[in-house]
């Protein structure tokens, strides 16, 4: 026991006011002070606790205070607590005697004087301390004793069963203790010097750099360790890890060594034998992981190129051979132009990749106002924020003072002040790609409703900001954010958080890689920070400032940059005669998260007479279920979140409980692989992306019992 730590001290009076006397005279002792109002309750808190001492009032009603101490005196736990009885109505002999017969340490009469009560008790609390303490230490020492006792034990079982030589040595290297596994291994005695014993036995090709060594490192108080080769009488060679550490005195000083030797023979040997055939495994292991990443970057590449181009040829087709309202042919125009857009920067991702990979990327290098170069960016994934009802700004500061409109329509960066400090050297149109990557990022992966801000700024070194170092571009996001193990691989080529396909965004896992080459090309730094999932992300861009030589800005270098956006021509779509309905009343379901094909699928599917449900996602296809039994279900593998797979689990499931059986087709990527068509048997067919509006139709037609002939 500490002697910071508080210990017992029991209150017997049945006068509560007695009890709270004695509490304000020995509360300055700073113990635990605990109260009993009658004998029972006394021996009640002396069930769990023990007390330095206990006050006992003598005239207590029922059970006095005599008694109670008899019976204190009968429980072993408290047979030698200490009693002080307390009285105030007699000072007879003959009842001082029996207080003292029946183990009292004291007797005090009242009115008690304060000083002489702290005292007494104090003299208890202290001697309870140090009885503890000397309990504690004598628990101690045994458990010490025993643990020596069990250590000696262990190490002289230890050292005759030891699989490997043990020895200890003195500062001079000379042997005081070996077992007999070392003395066998070493071909030496216990009486021969251990370097002696060595340099025997060292093989002579190993003995000059073994013994250098070893005394160097030794000599040092330093730990040891080394593999060399032992030359026994007879010839023969083997292997030995020698390992020795230094033994120290209780002042630090280096008193000796203590070490093993162990032979190694057997797995030098295995070493030998394998190193060839570890080489190629490290070289087939390589491979294989070269090919797996290759093999995902193609599925990935092939589902999205192949995704808009569903819906790219199947509008296209519909538009050359057939004819349709003015709403419905500017939808399917958009569609088109949308999709073939998010292909063609899809390619230049790649492209640009390439160009990276072999060094082929140039910048062609202007003074650029970046104020352009972001609002030009912004204004191209303006519609992308609307459409999910995204809180977008854009924020300038100078030295830390907003001047600029939140409203990024109502920026016009020449006439705002301040604007020129936002030069840096570099190439426009890669400046904006980085811009546009960062905002489209933060826009893909921010949920509806959410925010996406940009900030611009100009960052000073030094604490008095006197001299401009560099503008920082801050694009900020309330969406998923990054988990702290994927954080360190964001700006990796071809790493995405989720390359299942299942992942729940789309994209190559490149854009982000492409925004670090640029900005390091710039001569700038690019890094991220989140506080994990669901906490949004900021990516912080730097550039260096672009001055003349004389260290100032020059307001008429700032670019004028242009973006033009040509919109292409409209397509003119020409008649066809209709196709007769055979798919008429053919009810189907399709389960596709992309909205452009299942709305491409059922605009094809409803012209031939097939009444369809279109759904994106397999929650949402069970509950159109336990509404309808189609005929046909129709499921693409690559979905967002829940795949096919999972969607035809539930669905035959939901049929055993019905007893009916859907017709189920499945999409699959052009590039599926065997495990995959493997797991897609469990539908009736499966169709490559993207899907031949013939080839559907006549599917179909097919379970509708119908001769096809489009």
């Amino acid at each position: 026991m500490s002697p910071e730590s508080k210990v017992n001290v029991l209150l017997v009076d049945d006068h509560p006011q007695n009890l709270l006397a004695l509490e304000a005279i020995l509360d300055c002792l700073d113990q635990n002070l605990v109260k009993a109002h009658s004998g029972a309750e006394a021996l009640r808190c002396l069930l769990n606790q023990d007390f330095a001492v206990i006050l006992l009032d003598v005239q207590m009603p029922g059970m006095d205070g005599f008694e109670t101490a008899r019976l204190i005196r009968q429980r072993e736990r408290s047979l030698h607590t200490p009693i002080i009885f307390l009285t105030a109505f007699s000072t007879s002999d003959t009842l001082v005697f029996k207080g003292y017969s029946l183990g009292a340490v004291d007797y005090l009469f009242k009115p008690l004087q304060p000083e002489i009560l702290k005292s007494k008790v104090a003299v208890f609390v202290d001697l309870f301390k140090k009885t503890a303490e000397i309990k504690r230490q004598a628990t101690q020492l045994a458990a010490i004793n025993a643990e020596l006792r069990k250590s000696e034990e262990q190490f002289r079982s230890l050292s005759a069963c030891s699989p490997v030589g043990i020895f200890m040595t003195d500062i001079a290297g000379r042997c005081t203790y070996t077992n007999s596994r070392c003395q066998a291994t070493d071909n030496f005695k216990l009486e021969e010097s251990l370097i002696e014993g060595w340099s025997r036995s060292v093989h002579p090709e190993d003995r000059d750099w073994v013994l250098a060594d070893w005394s160097a490192r030794t000599l040092k108080g330093q730990e040891y360790s080394n593999e060399f080769r032992l030359l026994a009488p007879e010839g023969s060679v083997h292997w030995v890890h020698v390992r020795s550490s230094p033994m120290l005195s209780e002042q630090g000083q280096v008193i000796g060594q203590v070490g093993t030797v162990e032979d190694i023979t057997e797995r030098k040997q295995a070493e030998a034998a394998h190193t060839q055939f570890i080489r190629e495994q490290a070289a087939r292991q390589e491979a294989e992981a070269a090919n797996r990443m290759k093999d995902e970057f193609l599925a990935t590449l092939s589902h999205e190129l192949r995704t808009p181009l569903n819906s790219i040829l199947g509008w296209a087709r519909l538009l050359r051979t057939k004819k349709f309202d003015e709403k419905t042919t500017a939808r399917a125009l958009e569609t088109i132009e949308r999709n073939a857009k998010s292909q063609a920067q899809l390619i230049e991702d790649i492209l640009d990749v390439s160009r990276i990979i072999r060094g082929k990327l140039r910048l062609h290098l202007v003074p650029v106002n970046l104020v352009s170069v972001i609002e030009a960016a912004i204004d191209s994934v303006r519609l992308a924020a609307e459409a999910k009802a995204i809180d977008f700004r854009f924020l300038i500061f100078d030295f830390g003072l907003e001047n600029m409109s939140e409203n990024p329509e109502s920026i016009e960066s020449d006439k705002q002040p301040g604007n020129s400090k936002f030069l840096v050297s570099g190439d426009p149109e890669r400046l904006q790609q980085v811009i546009w990557n960062l905002l489209s990022n933060g826009i893909k992966f921010t949920p509806a409703g959410g925010k996406v801000e940009v900030r611009l700024s100009v960052s000073c070194s030094n604490e008095q900001q006197t001299t401009n170092n560099y503008v920082q571009i801050q694009v900020s996001d309330t969406g998923i954010g990054i988990g702290k193990d994927f954080l360190p691989y964001v700006f990796e080529r071809f790493r995405q958080a989720d390359s299942t396909t299942t992942r729940s965004h789309s994209g190559l896992g490149l854009g982000l890689a492409i925004v670090r080459h640029l900005v390091e090309l710039h001569r700038g730094t690019v890094h991220v920070q989140s506080d994990g999932e669901g906490t949004g992300a900021t990516f912080i861009v730097q550039l260096p400032l672009f001055k003349d030589e004389g260290g100032r800005i020059k307001d008429e270098l700032i670019p004028l940059l242009l973006n033009p956006h040509p919109s292409p021509e409209t397509p003119i779509s020409t008649e066809s005669t209709p196709s007769p309905l055979i798919l008429e009343d053919l009810r189907v379901l399709i389960v596709d998260s992309d909205t452009d094909t299942h709305d491409f699928l059922t605009t094809v599917l409803e012209q031939h007479g097939a009444r369809v449900t279109a759904v994106a996602s397999v929650s949402e296809a069970m509950a159109a279920l336990q509404q309808l039994t189609p005929d046909v279900m129709i499921g693409d593998i690559g979905m967002l979140e829940q795949d096919a797979y999972e969607l035809l689990r539930q669905v035959r499931a939901l049929e055993a409980e019905r007893g009916e059986k859907i017709t189920a087709i499945a999409m699959t990527p052009a590039y599926a692989s065997n495990e995959e068509l493997k797991l897609a048997a469990g539908f009736q067919m499966h169709l490559p992306k993207p899907v031949e509006s013939t080839e559907l139709i006549a599917a179909l037609a097919q379970f509708a019992g119908q001769d096809c002939r489009l």
